[in-house]
């Protein structure tokens, strides 16, 4: 905007130089053009009827008034013919004055055979004049002059409007040259907004202006060209998140597996070295006869414990490895629940624990995989009865939370202390080795839950109450749930 109103006054100004420099000179060159014409259509007419005639008369005021022309034709003696002055005296004086070399000529433009043309001031009005003086064909005398003094007065009129014109003019021209200038900026403004965004990898913003200019075009290369970065980067943060997670999990399957061979070989340690102890002992007749069945015994127990520890970790590894297929069905969770406490009923019996069933009455089948899911509550009820003490007393819940159902199992005794509980569901990890030991668990109970639940996609934990711990996991409830409400709260 500053160039262009720079570039407004420059040519306002170098129009009034113009004027005040050319105008004049360029009147002046018309001017002679002009007495050239009138001095040659004057003559025709002279020639064609005399001076006398009317057409000669109506010819020179024609030309006289076409051309702004005060003219005088006199004879040889003087006598005024045609004028177009009231006062022909002095035009006759100045024409004398030319003619014998008497009158001051200030600039003879230029000269013929038959008259001249010249700048000069008359004296008696202080006026500068262009003026052709001369003889007609016929030999009649002629003068011709018009006004310069009306041109100077031009120039300083055409300058004074050329300055109201170019202040009108300015100021349209910027408030045309504003609009358009934002018509300019605000598009190219907001591609670089886009440009700075797309630098920081946020190929949301789009060029929206429109158009169909240059700037347009660029703009719909720009959305082009953001859509393909994002395209590109999302693969390559693809490929990065995919490679990260094949680092990750080769990383995590080599601690896994070192892991796994240091704790399957402290969990078997024990009972090989008991089952080769007590084979040992067999074979050389240590043990009396009432002592072999005792033998016996525990190397059957023994055996048991890493069949089941086997059996157990070949699970576990197809849980995790995604290798046991899921399959989702609509069953009865509150028989399903009954069904495991009943198959408990004799270690419940044998430590003398008091078991309580509670389920809202409109709870009654979910949607999941109905075996792993036995696992599962067979694996908190496990827990559950080995850990129940002070009022031995263990409760079961089943309620409706919204779209999914919560079973929980809650066991009397004491908490889990706050730094394990994050570590209940690490494979081999024990809260209390010595009772662990003592009713045969590896340790790997909770991490089979784990795994089954993440298996389903689905919630599960665990938390303390001051006078027990409580194990809870959620599954998808039914659609139906509601429709055929139960009885109330059902007891076992």
């Amino acid at each position: 905007m500053l160039i262009f109103s720079a570039a407004m006054v420059g040519m306002i100004l170098l129009c009034i130089l113009a004027n005040s420099l050319l105008l004049e000179p360029f009147y002046i060159k018309q001017k002679e053009k002009t007495l050239n014409e009138a001095y040659e259509l004057i003559d025709s007419y002279s020639q064609q009827g005399g001076l006398s005639s009317e057409e000669f008369a109506v010819g020179l005021d024609q030309v006289s008034a076409r051309y702004n022309l005060e003219t005088l034709v006199i004879d040889a003696d003087t006598n005024t013919l045609r004028s177009t002055v009231n006062d022909s005296r002095i035009l006759t004086d100045r024409l004398l004055g030319y003619i014998f070399s008497n009158a001051k000529v200030d600039q003879v433009l230029y000269s013929t055979d038959n008259y001249t043309v010249q700048k000069n001031m008359d004296p008696r009005m202080h006026t500068d004049y262009i003026e052709l003086w001369g003889a007609l064909s016929g030999g009649e005398l002629i003068l011709m002059r018009s006004p310069v003094e009306g041109i100077k007065s031009s120039v300083h009129i055409a300058n004074r409007l050329l300055v109201y014109i170019g202040i009108i003019v300015l100021i349209i021209g910027l408030f045309i040259n504003f609009i358009l200038s934002r018509r300019v900026t605000v598009p190219i403004l907001e591609l670089v907004d886009i440009s700075e965004k797309m630098n920081k990898l946020d190929f949301d913003v789009k060029y929206k202006s429109g158009g169909d200019n240059e700037i347009a075009l660029l703009g719909n290369h720009m959305n082009s060209l953001s859509r393909t970065l994002e395209s590109t980067i999302s693969e390559l943060k693809t490929t990065n998140a995919k490679l990260q997670n094949e680092l990750v999990k080769k990383a995590e399957a080599e601690e896994m597996r070192k892991e796994f061979l240091s704790n399957v070989s402290h969990e078997l340690k024990t009972p090989i070295a008991l089952i080769q102890g007590y084979s040992e002992g067999l074979k050389d007749c240590v043990a009396d006869e009432d002592s072999r069945d005792y033998y016996c015994d525990v190397i059957i127990d023994e055996a048991g414990r890493m069949n089941r520890l086997v059996k157990n970790l070949l699970e576990l590894n197809q849980l995790e490895f995604g290798n046991d297929n899921v399959s989702m069905e609509r069953f009865d969770i509150v028989e399903l629940v009954s069904n495991c406490i009943q198959a408990d009923s004799i270690l419940l019996k044998q430590n003398e624990l008091d078991i309580v069933l509670q389920h809202d009455h409109d709870v009654m089948c979910v949607w999941a995989d109905e075996f792993k899911t036995e696992q599962v509550v067979n694996n908190y009820l496990s827990n559950a009865i080995h850990y129940c003490k002070n009022e031995k007393r263990i409760s079961v819940r089943i309620t409706a939370r919204g779209e999914t159902v919560r079973v929980s199992v809650f066991n009397s005794g004491d908490p889990i202390p706050e730094e394990s509980v994050p570590l209940l569901w690490t494979k081999f990890y024990k809260v209390d080795k010595a009772r662990t030991r003592e009713y045969g668990g590896s340790g790997i109970g909770l991490s089979i839950v784990k795994a089954v639940m993440d298996s389903m996609n689905r919630d599960y934990g665990v938390i303390n109450h001051e006078n027990g711990v409580e194990f809870w996991f959620e599954l998808d409830a039914d659609a139906g749930v509601g429709q055929n409400p139960g009885e109330g709260v059902g007891n076992t």
